[in-house]
């Protein structure tokens, strides 16, 4: 068994994969908390939050020595309130200095010792590394509230002081699609400790998640014989068709009692088709498409909107939990693609209007940073009015939700309406907005970009 010089107790820096570095504590895992599999690493106490995590010894730096360094890294008011979190720990003489020894301690803590893969050890759970820079509970547990709507819902919720966290199902899970939603999904997966094979239509995405653990599928049809539970989330109803029916395709693999999961937003008619050839092969089908961000997918607070065979939908419990803060069933197959379509079509709209908005005010003499302090102390509130408008002002169009998806999603939502005889002219209208920013060369923008269209 190796050994470092951290000890329990250590107040320390810790980072997580891609996201910034966050003030912590070394603590003793609880007695039925496993080390993740072949990993050196420390159990680590967040402050400013309930989060905890296993973090690998080489993303672990002494509190001390590095503090000045990495307040000048990170910004934000949750961060400044970590790092009060610890100065006034030290302040009640509750903290250990690394760079002093504390007076009138009885003997020293015992190095914690890393221990190698093939080593037996006492700890029994998973790996529930999670950005702490999202401030959202790391440990979740199963809570299952059925609504006056007939529909479930599965919420992720702080279990913290009750010594759980998420137990990662035993099955195989497969993964099709690193875009956006899915890249954050996947990585919160491995983090929550389960066993995860990706494939993905660009190979190279696949590198990253790699080096987390995951496993390499080389195709489609490979990763779903390898898997008990696939899931897909790809781009529109044509990817989602050809990843399923193309050439070495999700149907070759589907044997009696492979589960696949359908997570892109398609519409109704096209999952309905998906559904129909994967239970035809004797598979099972689900369907559940998220509402979020990428932002969200990366924190693991997405949520999710599940439809088709119930049995599915609980055995994908653990991985719901891991990739959103909750999700409903919502009945049979079809169900979710149309709620799904409904918020995006909702989303879609909110998002051109607030765009005419800050236009109308500029072109009126309005301070536009004036109108959105107003907006953003009324009733219209929200860190998504912000956030994109603050991105708008900055002129910071980096995607978090593609503008050419909400514009595919608002076109399937204006046909859903269109197949029921129900009038859509809001999201046609957005929807026209959209197509004029498209044409400006903003689909690869987020869809805060439509805002480009006003101005052009």
């Amino acid at each position: 068994m190796a050994t470092v010089h951290l000890r329990i107790g250590d107040l320390v820096w810790g980072k997580l994969g891609r996201y910034p570095p966050w003030p912590g504590k070394i603590v003793s895992p609880p007695k039925d908390l496993k080390k993740p599999r072949g990993k050196k690493c420390f159990f680590v106490k967040f402050f400013g939050t309930e989060d905890h995590a296993w973090i690998k010894v080489e993303q672990l730096k002494p509190y001390h020595p590095h503090k000045e360094e990495m307040i000048k890294i990170n910004k934000g008011k949750r961060f400044q309130q970590a790092v009060d979190a610890v100065e006034e720990f030290l302040k009640k003489g509750k903290g250990k200095d690394q760079s002093t020894e504390s007076k009138g301690r009885k003997a020293p803590a015992k190095p914690m010792k890393i221990i190698e893969e093939d080593d037996e050890d006492p700890f029994k759970g998973g790996s529930s590394d999670k950005p702490a820079s999202s401030m959202e509970p790391i440990s979740k547990r199963l809570k299952i509230v059925e609504e006056d709507t007939g529909s479930t819902s599965i919420q992720a919720a702080d279990s913290t002081a009750l010594n759980g966290s998420i137990t990662p199902t035993d099955k195989r899970i497969g993964f099709l699609g690193l875009g956006l939603m899915g890249s954050g999904v996947v990585s919160n997966l491995l983090k929550m400790g389960h066993v995860v094979t990706v494939w993905n239509r660009t190979a190279e995405k696949c590198d990253l998640f790699i080096q987390e653990g995951a496993r390499l599928g080389r195709t489609p049809a490979e990763v779903v014989s390898m898997c008990e539970i696939t899931f897909s989330c790809v781009s529109d109803p044509k990817a989602a068709r050809d990843l399923v029916l193309g050439p070495s395709g999700v149907l070759q693999g589907i044997r009696p009692g492979k589960c696949y999961v359908e997570m892109s937003t398609i519409d109704p008619e096209t999952v309905a088709e998906l559904s129909q050839v994967i239970t035809s092969r004797g598979g099972r089908f689900l369907e559940a498409p998220v509402s979020g961000s990428q932002q969200l997918s990366n924190e693991g607070m997405l949520v999710i909107l599940a439809a088709g065979e119930r049995s599915v939908y609980e055995d994908c419990s653990s991985c719901f939990q891991a990739m959103g803060k909750t999700s409903f069933f919502l009945g049979e197959v079809g169900n979710a693609a149309r709620m799904m379509l409904i918020l995006n079509m909702v989303q879609g709209s909110y998002m051109a209007t607030i765009a005419e908005g800050l236009t109308l005010a500029q072109a009126t003499g309005q301070s536009q940073q004036t109108f959105l302090d107003i907006l953003c102390q009324g009733q219209m509130a929200s860190s998504f009015v912000d956030q994109k408008c603050q991105n708008i002002l900055q002129g910071n169009f980096k995607p978090d939700y593609y503008l050419k998806h909400i514009q595919k999603d608002l076109r399937l939502a204006i046909s859903m309406g269109d197949s029921v005889n129900h009038p859509t002219p809001m999201a046609a209208a957005a929807n026209e907005v959209y197509k004029r920013a498209k044409a400006l060369d903003q689909s690869d923008n987020d869809m805060s970009a439509v805002y480009r269209a006003y101005i052009h």
